[in-house]
């Protein structure tokens, strides 16, 4: 008998984590970090009761390094797991970048927060420890073991295991795990979280098996779709033209894994086709981001045929994009020295943390400028009130006048949308024994679920609560 157990991403689209007991293993598919809102430190200390002993545990399995999915490795290992995690080699090379990180700012965050008490500050009760150190994180990385797209692994008695291409971001693989009990097997699918056919960089997602005992698939945009990439073009081509008509600087807020690697290959590739115009002054400037790009970089088999060809173009066109990548603060402080002319592209995504913020201070108030919002802004977040329309916005805890252009672009997400969704489901032969909807909010995935009805005729649809245990 096969049980899944949902310890994560169930009803919402964080803290991705499933429990699988099979007759030969017991495992986890992703062991993510809960995150967004004030509960989620709550939820992650919650999470890390599993209801079972972490050293039981036989392996892990990783669909990509994103936190959502990656970012409790660490804990588990904290908690006494000394087990293989399983992942594409670009995911642990990514995951060594992303988990570090992580630690640091929890450790960033309790410092802050015990200086507010020594101070004084009755508001702060207690001092939240990180989760995890840095020491822990980097220690979780040794336990990492690489394995390729479409290469079978057996980590376990009566278990394999095969990584197929799931086009989210550099890594990213959705899971085909076949179980044996006695003389049947059973075979479960994990799609992880799938990214849109025909976007920049990556190869499209790879077809589903054509059946299935169990699947859980993602939901994240299971009820809505994104807008073409052709309208997307068309809305950076129109924030580049006004600004550059209005001389000022382009500021652009920039998730640093995956999202800034599609920004530069889409410079690229309107400059080839004659919709922009040469760029000489573009700025990478986040430390992350340079290095998720080196690591892109070398992993360039994982490529789909355009990108390959667009790089072979950079290659013969040198000078028609240059892009510096800005390694020290004294370089990043240099750029608002430059008054027209420079795109700047700089994380946090959602501009509530790190060098973007200064980026902001200094071009907001610059009527000239523009700041091109490429990404999901969070309620509550300087990006999402800058979209919002605040004519004022405070950073670094003071008053700074937005006068710059706000450009929201659309379609750029790393996503599925509905649409594309059920084309990845209608690859499937006849319906899985049962499917799952995870990694969405609990109204998306009634949607979700009421559009695979219709269109695929599914019935047997399951949408799991937290701590749900279910046989397959």
């Amino acid at each position: 008998m096969t049980r899944l157990t949902f310890f994560g991403a169930a009803g919402e689209v964080t803290g991705s984590c499933t429990l699988v007991e099979t007759e030969g293993a017991r495992f986890l598919v992703d062991c993510g970090m809960f995150q967004g809102g004030s509960e989620a430190r709550a939820k992650n200390l919650r999470a890390l009761d599993f209801g079972f002993d972490v050293r039981e545990i036989d392996f892990v399995l990783l669909t990509h390094a994103h936190i959502d999915h990656s970012g409790l490795l660490p804990r588990l290992a904290v908690l006494g797991y000394r087990g293989p995690v399983y992942a594409t080699p670009a995911s642990i090379d990514l995951a060594g970048v992303l988990l570090p990180d992580s630690a640091h700012i929890q450790e960033k965050e309790s410092e802050w927060q015990l200086r507010h008490q020594r101070r004084g500050d009755r508001t702060r009760r207690s001092v939240s420890p990180p989760l995890y150190s840095v020491t822990a994180a980097q220690a979780v990385l040794r336990q990492c073991r690489p394995v390729p797209h479409g290469e079978l692994v057996r980590p376990a008695n009566g278990v394999e295991v095969r990584f197929h291409e799931a086009g989210h971001i550099l890594g990213s693989a959705w899971l085909e795990v076949v179980a044996r009990e006695g003389k049947r097997t059973r075979t479960l699918v994990f799609s992880g979280d799938l990214g849109m056919r025909g976007r920049p960089v990556l190869r499209d997602p790879e077809n589903p098996l054509l059946e299935a005992d169990a699947l859980l698939v993602e939901s994240t945009y299971g009820n809505r779709l994104h807008r073409p990439m052709r309208e997307t073009e068309d809305e950076i081509v129109a924030a580049f033209e006004q600004t550059w008509n209005d001389h000022g600087n382009l500021v652009i807020p920039s998730f640093a894994v995956g999202r800034t690697q599609e920004i530069l290959c889409l410079l690229g590739d309107l400059i080839r086709r004659g919709r922009l115009a040469p760029l000489d002054q573009v700025f990478v400037d986040s430390p992350m981001a340079s290095q998720a790009t080196r690591i892109t970089l070398n992993h360039s088999v994982l490529f789909d045929d355009e990108t390959h060809d667009l790089m072979a173009w950079l290659r013969d066109h040198p000078g028609r994009l240059k892009v510096e990548f800005v390694a020290d603060a004294e370089r990043s402080r240099a750029l608002n020295t430059i008054r027209e002319g420079a795109v700047i592209i700089s994380a946090s995504g959602m501009c509530d943390a790190g060098r973007i913020k200064y980026h902001l201070r200094e071009n907001l108030p610059r009527a000239e400028c523009g700041v091109l919002i490429v990404g999901f802004q969070a309620a509550g977040t300087l990006g999402r009130r800058l979209v919002d329309g605040a004519r004022v916005v405070r950073i670094f805890g003071e008053p700074v006048p937005a006068r710059a252009r706000i450009h929201t672009v659309g379609g750029l997400s790393a996503h599925a949308d509905q649409a594309a969704l059920l084309d990845w489901l209608g690859n499937f032969r006849r319906p899985p024994g049962k499917t799952f909807l995870v990694h969405g909010e609990a109204g998306t995935m009634a949607v979700f679920a009421e559009a695979i009805e219709k269109r695929l005729g599914w019935r047997d649809l399951v949408l799991p609560k937290l701590g749900q245990c279910f046989e397959v």
